[in-house]
């Protein structure tokens, strides 16, 4: 998917903002940025001087499209210091935004898009700005081990895109970036529940794995959350619940590998797999699965 700015000013815009979606990885940048190990940007001094607005945009878009990351944020600055509630001044706001963001400096890009959104929400850029908050939390999705506040910050910001800007170019790369975001959170909770379950936690176990067939039923976690109930009611001497929670997966995913550990579990006691009853967890379960979000 290839990514174009917001900005109609220049054609260089739109090859800026291409390179949002070029790599998966964060960016890796050299010491250009807001003050690295080159010679700071004197930020003040740069908006202390009196230029008109469309000269400064321009400077901003050469500076970006350098590398030279510091002095274009200082110019884009400039603007809304020197022309607020310009023309020029809205466009740099978004482009200080995506300056931010191309930096690393990703609170910097929320508080820009944020206010961009808030001062014009009904512009055509006004999806680009949302996209740039999605995508300023996902650069930032820790490892599963980690707390999982900016995924869930992701994968929020970019279901705003989706919910309130559909037919916008961002779209498609924010339902992708949704899928992904909420794996990880799937991830997180089967990797607390199988802390507690190696503890002999069952209930505790329980909760984080069925929170997996709820809330997060089309990732890629729900077989194996399915088998770990089966293994933790079976555990707790819970016999039909456990014969349930495998009923459901070999409904689901009668091919997998964790359905057939779940039933020779069961066979080892000459169980067999049955379905619960009809208004039970385990039916609202399967109606997650077959036709739900995650």
């Amino acid at each position: 998917m290839r990514i174009t700015s917001p900005s109609r000013a220049r054609s260089t815009v739109a090859r800026l903002s291409a390179v949002i979606l070029l790599s998966a990885a964060p960016f890796v940048l050299s010491g250009c940025l807001f003050g690295g190990d080159e010679e700071e940007v004197d930020v003040l001094a740069l908006a202390a001087q009196t230029e008109p607005a469309d000269v400064l945009y321009n400077q901003g878009l050469a500076n970006l499209e350098g590398g030279r990351l510091g002095e274009a944020a200082a110019k884009f600055e400039a603007i809304d210091r020197q022309h607020p509630y310009s023309e020029w001044a809205r466009k740099a706001l978004v482009m200080r935004a995506f300056t931010s963001y191309r930096a690393g400096q990703y609170e910097d890009a929320v508080t820009s898009s944020r206010r961009y959104l808030n001062t014009y929400p009904g512009t055509d850029e006004a999806p680009y700005a949302q996209y740039i908050i999605g995508l300023a939390y996902y650069r930032q999705i820790p490892d599963v081990t980690r707390d999982q506040k900016e995924t869930s910050r992701a994968a929020a910001a970019m279901q705003e895109v989706v919910d309130r800007y559909p037919d916008s170019e961002y779209a498609e790369d924010a339902r992708a970036k949704i899928r992904i975001s909420r794996d990880q959170l799937a991830g997180k909770e089967m990797q607390v529940g199988r802390y507690y379950l190696e503890r002999r936690e069952y209930i505790a176990s329980i909760n984080r794995f069925k929170r997996v067939v709820e809330a997060f039923p089309n990732t890629r976690h729900v077989e194996e959350a399915l088998a770990r109930l089966t293994e933790a009611y079976y555990a707790m001497g819970l016999v039909q619940e456990a014969q349930a929670s495998a009923s459901v997966l070999g409904q689901n995913f009668p091919e997998s590998e964790w359905y057939k550990d779940s039933y020779a579990l069961l066979q080892s006691k000459g169980l067999e797999p049955r379905a619960g009853s009809g208004t039970s967890w385990f039916a609202n379960a399967t109606k997650a699965i077959t036709g739900g979000e995650g």
